[in-house]
This record gives C-alpha cells, sequence and structure tokens, in this order.
C-alpha cells in the first residue's frame, strides 16, 4: 500500500472495525490535557461522520467552538454550539447554518483524517480542504486525533500536503 487510494480504502476499513465511542472519549480526555487546547479560547472541531472520531463532548468546555463549511472549494469556519441548526453537505458531512468568520479568530484547529504518520502527516479524504486551510494559516496550531491503529510509519507525500503540530492517539 503505497498509494493513497489503496491507504484510504485500508483506513476505512480499519476503522470500521474499531470500537471509536471507546477511541472518540480517550481522545477527548487527552486532547484536555494538551497544553495547546489548555490555552486555546476558539476551537475549530470537526462534526464526526460515521466510524470518525466524535469530538463533540468537547462542546461542553469553556471555549468557544467553531465547524468548517465547504463551498467553493474552500474551507470556512463558522461559530457552532450544541443545539444549532445544521445541514447536510454534498460530502455527505454536517455543516452549521451560521455564517463563516476570519479564521484569524482561532487559536487550535483540530483536524480529521483517515490515518497519520510518524511524522505528523496526515491521509485525509482527497479534497485537500485542510491542507489549504492549514497552509494559508501557518500560525494556527493543529492537533489530529486518530486511533492507534491508523498510524502508520510514513505516508506517500505531495508537495501540498501540510503537517499538523501534534497527532495525538490512543
Amino acid at each position: 500500500m503505497n498509494n493513497k487510494t489503496d491507504l484510504r480504502i485500508w483506513a476505512k476499513s480499519i476503522r470500521k472495525a474499531l470500537n471509536m465511542t471507546q477511541k472518540s472519549c480517550e481522545l477527548v480526555e487527552k486532547i484536555r490535557h494538551c497544553k495547546h487546547y489548555k490555552s486555546a479560547n476558539n476551537v475549530m472541531i470537526f462534526y464526526p461522520t460515521k466510524y470518525e472520531v466524535n469530538l463533540l463532548d468537547l462542546l461542553s468546555d469553556k471555549k468557544t467552538f467553531y465547524l468548517p463549511k465547504i463551498s467553493n472549494n474552500n474551507l470556512y469556519i463558522c461559530p457552532f454550539q450544541l443545539g444549532d441548526n445544521l445541514i447536510t453537505s454534498c460530502f455527505n458531512i454536517e455543516e452549521p447554518c451560521s455564517n463563516p468568520v476570519d479564521p484569524k479568530i482561532l487559536d487550535l484547529v483540530i483536524v480529521p483524517a483517515l490515518a497519520a504518520d510518524k511524522k505528523n502527516y496526515r491521509l485525509g479524504y482527497g479534497g485537500g480542504f485542510y491542507d489549504r486551510f492549514l497552509k494559508e494559516n501557518k500560525k494556527l496550531k493543529s492537533i489530529l486525533p486518530i486511533a492507534q491503529e491508523l498510524v502508520i510509519e510514513k505516508l506517500p507525500c505531495e508537495d501540498f500536503d501540510e503537517q499538523v503540530d501534534i497527532v495525538i492517539s490512543c
């Protein structure tokens, strides 16, 4: 498996076999102990799809949260609180109905992935949205929570792939 397409298929099959509820609880606790999270006031998380890490328990913390919204090939950040209306995007991901705000407001972004490697590169879903977002917001700290079973030695990387600051696994 040395191409991203095969790795995505592999990662999705592994993820389906994991207890993602348990993994999510453990990852939420690890994030809560991370210095970047502790010091952050404005945090972007992602709304989980089936078999994905669920970080929604973080919403009970005393922080302001944001969710991504995809439009015109760009990733925008929108305020979000539990109970806010969501709409299903063309990627079958729940997105906020609120209006986007300037990403410079963020202190931290928590990034989804199918897999990660030991150099903090991630295997995303193939759209490049987070890679472009991280490249445009270099000063923003980033965390990638992922099941340990999905961390490999080295992912195939291309020029546009961006590293995250911290990979948190369990």
